[in-house]
């Protein structure tokens, strides 16, 4: 059966065919000691996969050809399939890639068993050898193994070649949130195994120390050998042979000449159990021998010993009820797309770690399997994904028998090749799919190969929250609001553990409300966690001269979340594709290259190992941890004091146990109330020695308390100072400003904004394009009134403003009275610019990291300072950003330290840069954004909140800016 045989089988239009002469996955590596077949090959890109031969060029394997500038460039949608041709038919245009290259075939392999393995390959992938038609595979993310053996001969080269075509009925299935690409995603091996082998590997280690190993032997010739055996040892420790297993196997008749099984178990004393805190692994040793003592074939695991069990409404590892702190993760690289490296995901593990989080949910498919030998490593909780989801045809594939054995297939597999990972504590169906009957046969094939892990998915978790469904262990909702899970666990009703698959979206400036959804969580038995969607922001690299990503050459990253000049991060429709979903792919915690959110410090503290907490004059530290003491933890206190002094200390950690706290001393005389503001004590938590994700001196958390409040001064400043100007408009003139104080109620719309409906509501009252009235100026005494009035689509606004002059400047004091119908408005305060040349910022409050109302735990009171240009907070699509939560006064200084300072009648929000919400809310990407010379300053005495509507709940009611009266008053003087 040649090439146009098998082409005319039309496998890319038949879900039943989910492979061809494919072997069966197995967790047995074969890394060590293969054949790479990595570089470069001859391809040529087909408009169908029965299209005419064209051009060869050449190509990057791994690699998706839509980010090597080929004809077919990538695609981004959310819930749409890209074409309107319903499951399982594809479109008539359907890039195709065809990869071919000459291997040699090392003569030493002669009498061995040679198999060719592929990575992965996206979405369907036709293999042929010497002209011989060899397998067929599907599923993007998992690899497809052929035996060569027959076709090829050792010594001799033989010409391998790929065709892989882009849609097929699979792709119906595999319609995640991501960019669509096409090619060959993941390495290709080549390896050879004595014609006696190791057919799979299963390793059981619960934590009591007890491992049972079981083997799978096959032999290519037939019947096995007569006499073989399989040996183990664990760190060197011999496993003993399981005699029993034997005879019953024997007495059962399931001994046959051409399957074989071996047990083989141990007893670990003293066992160091894995956990995320405490990853402890041993390294087991399995040979497959033949009859006369010679070693066939051997494979190497790291064990992990561990428990996972659900008791009652309960998740427990080791015994222990844990928080799941998770994010979830594509594979994703901004020059590559889909093809990452060990360094990569590496990079992506260690940073995670270092901000909190002990999770990794693979969404929506496997993962690279290197990720899984780093998770184990690292420490991180990992719930492995199946690659289903069928978002645009979910209800009709759910039931569809003819997708039946894609969702085995693809549940199986994972299963199979992942299982012997620690890091592993839950099993996913996939994503989004609706819930049927081949969910059901999926997780039966699961509960009975693996009955030592649950099960998850939240199509059928979210059909009752009595949580009966037979296809979910977990209850794992997306986007519930707290309010409704606190509510469930409180009713009675709750059987299921409660972890969200995913609660809060981080698109854009957004994840309001973390803080206070985690301290429902932890103060609610039966709540448990969940993941944030999600860890990157999938910008592509691309070259705006010509619209082409960058490739894998690529240059153009800064670093800090930008783009070098004539690059940009490409989003939705970039790339000149009509079907797609714009900026939605943009709603990761980090950035395309990898710089953290200002959301990352806000997580990192809420999920840090130590807290702080101070009442009654009683100091004391919690241990947060559910496994591991505060050894391994270095800190120092810092003593922030509102007169501009920050003083140091040791500190000391006592001895701790997981959950529990120590009262300590105070390590500085308790303060007095001071009219110069309050006092506050941080504890900075470092790393004391190297860990694998961090080295000596990595800062964990900052946990911080009020010591002191402020004292109550109602002594008003007296009225000094030269006059107050104002010009033709009734506008404060000022020599440090180019344009007067006016009133803000608008900022730039974030996603959440957009995509939550506050946007369009704020145009429509005309907030964005205020025209302000004079009503009334007067003089009283040395103090100017100024009554303003702004008509908006809800009614008029009055704004009142009363300048005063003081010493060295002018206090202003501001009020603004918003009818009814603003009954949920973006900010109110104050916008002015300044000259040029105020290039630095200093202030008092919280920081330095962007912060917002309802996202500001991660961010300390303290002393800062920052180059105006690096407060601004890159998003990719360019909106409201770089806010400072809680500043009680703060300077704009040039080099030669001249400049304006302001102080806050009481801590407000603020922000500085060089750009108007109009700018920001005009341009689409940050290449369009042109910096003004001077500075725009908003002081908000309120700012709303930014919660995640972009995707879930928005913020909370009392993070909202409502009607009303609101009143503010701040001093502007000239340094």
């Amino acid at each position: 059966m040649g090439r146009d045989h098998l082409l005319a089988l039309r496998p890319w239009e038949s879900p039943e065919t989910t492979s061809w002469q494919r072997l069966p996955m197995n967790a047995v590596d074969r890394r060590s000691g293969a054949l790479s077949l990595d570089g470069s090959w001859h391809f040529q890109l087909l408009p169908s996969p029965t299209g005419a031969s064209g051009e060869w060029t050449l190509a990057d394997v791994p690699g998706v050809w839509t980010m090597q500038s080929r004809g077919d460039l990538p695609q981004y949608t959310n819930v749409r399939m890209p074409f309107a041709d319903v499951p399982p038919h594809t479109p008539a245009a359907n890039p195709t890639g065809v990869y071919e290259r000459s291997v040699d075939i090392p003569a030493e392999w002669a009498g061995r068993r040679i198999v060719l393995q592929v990575g992965a390959a996206e979405s369907v992938l036709l293999v042929h050898v010497n002209g011989r038609p060899v397998g067929i595979s599907k599923d993007s993310h998992l690899a497809a193994e052929f035996d060569l053996t027959a076709v090829v001969r050792p010594g001799d080269p033989a010409t391998v070649r790929f065709t892989v075509v882009k849609w097929s009925d699979a792709s119906h299935i595999e319609d995640q949130d991501q960019w669509w690409h096409a090619g060959i995603t993941r390495s290709v091996l080549l390896y050879a195994t004595d014609p006696l082998y190791l057919a799979d590997v299963t390793v059981r280690a619960p934590r009591d120390g007890r491992l049972l190993v079981d083997c799978k032997v096959r032999d290519t010739a037939g019947p096995l050998p007569e006499g073989w055996y399989v040996t183990a040892a664990l760190d060197g420790q011999l496993l003993a042979q399981d005699t029993e297993f034997d005879r019953l196997n024997a007495e059962d008749m399931r001994v046959s000449d051409f399957y074989g099984e071996a047990r083989l178990r141990t007893v670990v004393r003293d066992v160091r159990p894995w956990t995320a805190e405490t990853p402890e692994l041993y390294e087991l040793a399995v040979r497959l021998h033949r009859a006369d003592g010679s070693i066939a074939d051997s494979s190497h695991h790291r064990v992990g010993f561990r428990d996972v069990e659900i008791v009652g409404r309960d998740l427990l590892v080791n015994g222990e009820r844990v928080f799941i702190r998770g994010a979830n993760r594509h594979d994703f690289h901004p020059l590559t797309g889909r093809t990452v490296t060990a360094d990569d995901m590496r990079a992506d593990l260690v940073v995670l770690k270092r901000f909190g989080f002990n999770a990794v949910r693979t969404a929506h498919y496997p993962n690279d399997p290197t990720l899984y030998d780093l998770a184990d490593e690292l420490g991180l909780y990992v719930v492995d994904e199946a690659n289903i989801e069928s978002h645009d045809h979910a209800h009709e594939i759910a039931d569809d028998p003819r997708y039946l054995p894609a969702f085995v297939d693809r549940v199986s597999r994972m299963v199979l090749r992942d299982k012997n990972h620690p890091s592993i504590i839950v099993w996913s169906l996939g994503n989004e799919s609706d819930y049927g009957a081949n969910h059901d046969a999926a997780a039966g094939w699961v509960r009975r190969h693996d009955p030592t892990r649950p099960i998850q998915y939240e199509g059928a978790a979210k059909i009752d929250w009595a949580d009966e469904q037979l296809a979910s262990d977990i209850a794992c909702p997306m986007y519930a609001p707290i309010e409704e899970c606190v509510a469930h666990a409180l009713s009675g009703r709750q059987t299921k553990p409660l972890i969200q698959c995913e609660y809060s979206h981080a698109m854009g400036n957004s994840n309001g409300t973390l803080a206070d959804t985690w301290a429902a969580i932890e103060s609610t038995p039966g709540l448990q966690g969940g993941f944030i969607w999600e860890f990157w922001d999938h910008g592509i690299l691309q070259r705006v001269n010509d619209g082409r990503p960058a490739g894998r050459g690529g240059v153009g990253l800064y670093g800090n979340g930008v783009t070098a000049p004539g690059h940009r991060w490409a989003y939705g429709g970039d790339f000149g594709e009509t079907i797609h979903d714009g900026a939605f792919i943009a709603d990761g915690v980090v950035f395309p290259d990898r710089t953290p959110k200002p959301v990352m410090y806000e997580h990192r503290e809420i999920a840090g190992p130590v807290r702080l907490t101070y009442d009654e004059g009683v100091l004391r530290i919690h241990n947060r941890q559910h496994f591991r003491g505060l050894e391994w933890l270095a800190a120092e206190w810092l003593l922030v004091g509102a007169d501009g002094t920050t003083r140091r200390a040791p500190a000391p950690l006592p001895e701790v146990p997981p959950g529990g706290s120590a009262e300590v001393p105070l390590p500085f005389p308790p303060p007095e109330p001071s009219a110069a503001g309050e006092t506050w004590l941080t504890l900075r938590v470092t790393t004391a020695d190297d860990e694998a994700w961090a080295p000596l001196g990595t800062e964990v958390c900052v946990p911080q308390v009020r010591l002191a409040a402020a004292a109550t001064d109602t002594a008003p400043e007296a009225a000094t100072g030269p006059a107050v100007t104002l010009d033709e408009d009734a506008l404060l003139v000022h020599p440090s400003l180019t344009s007067a104080p006016r009133l803000s109620l608008w900022r730039a719309p974030t996603d959440n904004d957009e995509l939550g409906g506050m946007a369009a509501r704020w145009h429509d009252w005309g907030l964005d394009a205020l025209v302000r009235k004079v009503v009334d100026v007067r003089e009283e005494g040395s103090r100017v009134v100024v009554l303003s009035e702004y008509a908006t689509g809800a009614g008029p606004v009055r704004h009142e403003q009363v300048f005063t002059p003081v010493s060295g400047g002018i206090r202003i004091e501001e009020s603004a009275e918003l009818p009814a119908g603003l009954d949920d408005v973006a900010r109110v305060g104050t916008v002015f610019e300044t000259v040029p040349g105020l290039d630095v910022l200093d202030w008092y409050g919280q920081g330095p990291w962007e912060s917002y109302p309802d996202r500001s735990t991660g961010a300390p009171v303290g002393h800062h300072s920052l180059p105006v240009d690096a407060l601004f907070t890159p998003y990719l699509r360019p909106q409201e950003s770089g806010g400072r939560h809680g500043v009680r006064r703060f300077t704009l200084s040039a080099p030669d330290a001249t400049g304006l300072a302001v102080e806050l009648g009481a801590p407000g929000q603020v922000s500085v840069n060089r750009y108007r919400a109009e700018d920001l809310a005009a341009a689409t990407h940050h290449d369009e954004l042109v910096p003004r010379p001077g500075c725009v300053v908003h002081l908000d005495a309120a700012h709303r909140g930014l919660g995640t509507a972009s995707c879930g709940p928005d913020t909370s009611a009392g993070y909202l800016v409502p009607s009303g009266s609101h009143r503010w008053e701040w001093t502007l003087r000239v340094l």
